[in-house]
This record gives C-alpha cells, structure tokens and sequence, in this order.
C-alpha cells in the first residue's frame, strides 16, 4: 500500500462527515445529486465507452472536454483509467488482473487496488492511441487540478447563494461537503461496484472466461454498468443493456449526444453476438 497517495482518498471520505457541522439545505442536496448523475455518465460513457473501448467518435475538442468531465470524478486521468481497464478485460480473473475479486478478494478488487505501487502506474503500453494526444498526457499529469477546480467552484457558489440567496439556506460548507465530498464519495463507491459486485453477485447470460455478471441493481445506480456479462461479452458496443429492457441510460445520453452532432458512429451490438447466448438466463 502507497499510504501517502491513499492521503486525498481518505481525506475524501472524512470530508462527508461535514453535515455534523454544515448542515444540510435541499439546495445543497440537489447539487450533490445532479454531480452525481453527470460524473457517472462521465465515466461510464467517457472514460469507459469511450477512452477504454472507443465504441464511438468524437472530434478531438470534444474528446479533451469528455476528458475534463471524466477527470471531474476524482478517478484520475483518462490514460490511466483506461490503461488500466484495457488491461482488465485483457487478463480477466487473472493474475495480472489487478481488481480481480476472484484473485485478491473483494475489497482489494473494490477499491484497495489502485492504492498499490502498481495500481498507481500507468501502463503505457496498452494505450498507444491515446498517447498521441499531449493534451491528454498533460492532463494526466496534472489530475489534480480538475477535481480541486471543481470544489473550490462549489465553495464559491456556496458563498455566493449565502449571500444573494439565503432563503435556500445554502452555505460554502455544505457545497462543499454535499456537492464534492458526499457527491464524490457516491460516485467512487457505485463505480468500484463493477470490479467487485459485479464479478460475484448476478446473472449470466453468455459464456465468458471470467465471471462478469449482469446486475439490474447495479445498472440503475451505474446509469447502465451493471449490464457486465452483456459487456464483457462483447466490449466494443456503446450500449451494454443489449435488449431494449435493459436499463442503459448511459447509451440514451449518447444517443442525445450524437443527434446533437457532438459524437457519431456509435458501434451497435451485432446481431450474430446476441445469438451467441451459450448459458440459460441465470446461469
């Protein structure tokens, strides 16, 4: 364990014990939330859908902001993140799979993993194509700024409510505490669900050499993730709810998103994959 880079993330989390002192205004509670929702779309169709297995395109000035927005979440830069998951379906449920809760555990596959020496490099090797783009290396240098930016912002909306709005009994602190600490916090732990719950506790539709389930639980507090058999399946898909009663709202926000022009080709799932259902449902 590298305790002095654990330093932030624990300071992350002392940080949601801040109601005791702030307390709590509905206006703070909507802000937490609405982060919430954005972030993780952020990872799961940005650093995930995107980054990790470029199941769609962008043009390079909106490839850097789905970065910023991802690089929001507090899960450090895009190169690492997808480095990192790239090398996880590449050696699912193995040794090398440093989140594997079938090789370490669940708590190091949850989170305890990138705490190590080797969690926190970045293989370079698995990410050549993303290496190419010095704005993106830039900002995983720096995958600091992003994150801090964003809770001095909130601080100073906090500030600014208290003053022009106070009948919303909103504060610095609690934007703080609500909209960066609990938010981020949130956001952390239903993301981390997929390297841990979801490789134990669910249903499994196909046939896949690790043990990737589908959890409709965790799809609805992971905007669509939790369809992980379905995704690892098939990984190059921008969907991963594969049949239309499979809750992914990740994939609608792309959709919305290429029908506004800002991405295009998102890649379908093909018919001869969905044919492929090797196990009973449930399996």
């Amino acid at each position: 364990m590298d305790w002095l880079r654990c330093l932030p993330f624990v300071g992350i989390h002392l940080l949601c014990l801040g109601p005791i002192w702030t307390g709590t205004s509905r206006a703070a509670v909507l802000i937490a939330a609405a982060l919430y929702v954005a972030r993780v779309f952020a990872i799961t169709g940005f650093y995930h859908r995107y980054f990790s297995h470029r199941a769609f395109r962008a043009s390079r000035p909106v490839q850097f902001l789905m970065a910023l927005a991802g690089n929001a979440a507090a899960q450090r830069g895009p190169i690492w993140w997808a480095a990192h998951h790239r090398n996880h379906h590449r050696h699912a449920e193995q040794p090398e799979d440093l989140h594997s809760p079938a090789q370490y555990g669940f708590w190091r596959s949850h989170m305890l993993w990138f705490m190590t020496g080797r969690g926190f490099r970045t293989e370079h090797r698995y990410v050549p194509d993303l290496l190419r783009y010095p704005e993106l290396r830039l900002l995983d240098r720096f995958d600091w700024i992003v994150p801090v930016g964003l809770l001095v912002g909130l601080a100073v909306l906090g500030a600014w409510l208290e003053r022009a709005r106070p009948a919303l009994g909103a504060t610095a602190g609690q934007m703080v505490v609500w909209g960066f600490g609990i938010s981020t916090v949130a956001v952390y732990h239903a993301t981390y669900t997929i390297n841990s719950v979801a490789h134990r506790w669910g249903r499994r539709r196909f046939r896949t050499r690790d043990d990737s389930r589908n959890n409709a639980v965790l799809a609805l507090v992971t905007l669509g993730e939790g369809w992980h058999n379905n995704h690892h399946h098939y990984p190059a898909a921008a969907r991963q709810g594969f049949y239309w009663w499979e809750f992914d709202p990740t994939y609608y926000g792309l959709l919305v998103l290429s029908w506004l022009g800002l991405i295009r080709d998102l890649r379908p799932v093909p018919a001869h994959v969905l044919q492929r259902r090797l196990l009973p449902e449930g399996g």
